[in-house]
């Protein structure tokens, strides 16, 4: 896994900007662009060099999908939303959270000294600081087939926060899921898959992972590491193993 930062083609569909600390998705059709997560307010810059680099423009980004209201996936979608009228998408029950309120304080945090520094350190370089919380957005519910390239639909996964979703795009064959789970965490390096850090509701998290287990798909995307191309239910199991 790689904390150097690089757009790629993960599959026909599916870019990502940013790398294995923090990462921005890119469903891709001929139709328009959605972006999944906004990350931090500098991965706008790594935006639009990848639109570049693919020869489209910000009048192909149709729509911002948030996986969960937290600074680190708000990042630039407000002012993309100001500057493109491009709209963001967050469910309701994480509205207030996306727009700015305090998350809830979670338990001590296990870490490491080295990657922990790390995960901050890229945080304020990519413009952590700079995050400018949402002021307006379109509230939505698990189940709903959103209006944007992919026709993804989204599937409701709370624990991480109460709005916490996955969103499945059949197209790509893909579910992007926020921090419902990592392959990478932030504050310990350990590269496996295992619950994210920083979760409301440990519990509920893992419970919601059964939506995701027997999708039809090949990806497994989450915001935080590398994606895991394979089964999600092989995934979810690992998960289970390690608790």
């Amino acid at each position: 896994m790689s904390t150097e930062e690089a757009a790629m083609e993960l599959a026909p569909h599916i870019r990502r900007i940013g790398n294995d600390i923090i990462a921005v998705h890119l469903i891709v059709t001929d139709e328009g662009i959605t972006v999944v997560d906004a990350g931090l307010a500098g991965h706008r810059k790594d935006l639009a060099n990848e639109l570049d680099a693919m020869g489209r423009s910000l009048d192909d980004v149709k729509g911002v999908i948030l996986t969960h209201g937290d600074s680190d996936h708000v990042g630039f979608a407000e002012r993309l939303r100001r500057e493109a009228g491009v709209p963001v998408y967050v469910h309701e029950a994480d509205a207030a959270r996306a727009k700015g309120a305090k998350p809830p304080k979670t338990a001590r945090q296990h870490m490491h000294v080295a990657p922990t520094i790390g995960f901050f350190w890229y945080s304020l370089r990519k413009g952590g600081l700079r995050t400018t919380a949402l002021t307006e957005v379109v509230a939505m519910r698990g189940g709903e087939i959103l209006p944007l390239p992919g026709a993804p639909r989204i599937i409701e996964l709370p624990g991480h926060s109460p709005g916490s979703i996955a969103v499945h795009v059949p197209l790509a064959r893909a579910v992007f899921v926020g921090d419902a789970l990592t392959t990478r965490h932030v504050l310990t390096g350990e590269v496996a898959p295992q619950p994210a850090p920083f979760t409301d509701d440990p519990d509920a998290a893992a419970r919601s992972l059964d939506a995701i287990a027997d999708l039809d798909v090949d990806w497994v995307i989450p915001g935080h590491g590398a994606p895991w191309h394979g089964s999600p239910r092989a995934l979810v199991d690992a998960i289970r193993t390690r608790s």
